[in-house]
């Protein structure tokens, strides 16, 4: 297959799927491995495609990053964690937790990765979207209502979408709100800063878990929404540069597939990403995540056995 076109759909897959609680890495990884990439150059691939739907996060949540901005020279220690300053602090400590965590974390991947091939990473990156799921899933009924994706959601005005009793998949009443916090204290930056570095594993999905973290600390659903997507931004800019720092580029990658690549996985992401949470706040994507990541384990397992 032209390796152009491969470029295109890997960027398609990374621009629609990183904004659904399923591991858009993982599932890069495994297109890549089914086209025969070894395992270091899957992960590194996929990680690389973070940037791309940075760029589209960062447009589409301009205004909210514009306040955030101009917020800066107002910032004191003393108010860290006051209503007007607690987003701009839980996201810069909760970035410092992810970088710590998520550069341990991969170095940790490349030494397993490189110890894996064919159907044993394929199984290991399903293995991961089931703990992906499952934790969704708990999330979910811990909280009283569906797993993450079931509550409203935030577009680039501000503006939030319900979601009518009718409209949801079990046509129950709408009691999907975990509780009513919005302002993140330093608890919540550290404990999600660091589950988000550990999401660099392929297979891990970095807004399910994020937004399950958020939700189960007794966060509505569109601020669990709003600070776990204002999160992947440094988090998918430090994700990328790691992956082509670390590899020393793409191996195997040529230039002008990787701009390709990016910059699809760029318009795509920024294309979707409003209808994808409208879908996102209807389906029960934990189910996806535990049922592709069952399928993809039982393929990994059979490649090995044969």
């Amino acid at each position: 297959m032209d390796r152009l076109l491969i470029a295109v759909l890997l960027g398609l897959l990374q621009g629609v799927l990183e904004w659904l609680p399923v591991s858009s890495e993982g599932n890069v990884a495994i297109a890549l491995s089914a086209l025969g990439a070894a395992p270091g150059t899957a992960v590194a691939y996929g990680l690389f495609l973070h940037g791309g739907t940075a760029v589209s996060a960062t447009v589409y949540f301009r205004g909210e990053f514009a306040d955030l901005l101009r917020s800066v020279p107002e910032w004191r220690p003393d108010g860290a964690f006051e209503a007007d300053a607690a987003t701009l602090t839980f996201l810069v400590v909760a970035t410092l937790a992810s970088g710590v965590v998520g550069v341990a974390s991969f170095l940790a991947l490349e030494s397993l990765v490189s110890a894996l091939t064919g159907g044993a990473f394929v199984a290991l990156v399903g293995a991961l979207l089931v703990l992906t799921g499952v934790v969704q899933r708990v999330a979910g009924r811990d909280g009283g209502g569906e797993a993450p994706g079931s509550e409203t959601g935030q577009d680039r005005s501000g503006e939030t979408d319900e979601v009518s009793a009718d409209a949801r998949p079990d046509g129950g009443a709408d009691d999907a709100d975990f509780g009513d916090r919005t302002t993140p204290d330093a608890i919540d930056a550290v404990l999600v800063g660091a589950l988000q570095g550990l999401a660099i594993l392929p297979g891990v999905s970095r807004s399910g878990t994020t937004t399950s973290a958020l939700l189960l600390r007794g966060y509505d659903g569109e601020a669990a929404f709003r600070l776990s997507f204002l999160l992947s931004v440094p988090a998918a800019v430090g994700a990328a540069g790691i992956a082509v720092v670390e590899q020393g580029g793409l191996p195997g990658v040529s230039p002008a597939a990787a701009v390709v690549a990016l910059a699809t996985a760029a318009v795509v992401g920024y294309a979707t990403v409003d209808g994808l949470l409208r879908v996102v706040r209807r389906v029960a994507f934990w189910a996806v995540c535990v049922g592709l990541g069952g399928l993809t384990v039982v393929g990994g397992v059979l490649v090995v056995v044969v």
